[in-house]
């Protein structure tokens, strides 16, 4: 679908939004329990790292997000 106007658009970045986040989640969920799971780590080392990994999981949500919706809009495929 190619945006025709602002509310077209929204709709395809919410939508690639939902679809990105749900995709990624188990990866986020996997490491963060590794983390907790970690016994070299003190308490507020296993909370920098849960940072870290929640800030580094937004940033790759984002970039993907931008990537799939101008993929969508320029029609552009995936390397095969």
């Amino acid at each position: 679908m190619v945006p025709v106007t602002k509310k077209d658009l929204r709709t395809l970045v919410s939508q690639t939004t939902i679809e990105t986040y749900e995709e990624m989640t188990p990866q986020l969920v996997q490491l963060i329990d590794m983390t907790r799971k970690d016994e070299r780590l003190s308490d507020a080392q296993k909370w920098d790292e849960i940072s870290l990994h929640m800030l580094g999981y937004v940033k790759s949500c984002t970039n993907e997000i931008i990537i799939e919706v101008l993929a969508e809009i320029l029609g552009l495929d995936d390397e095969e």
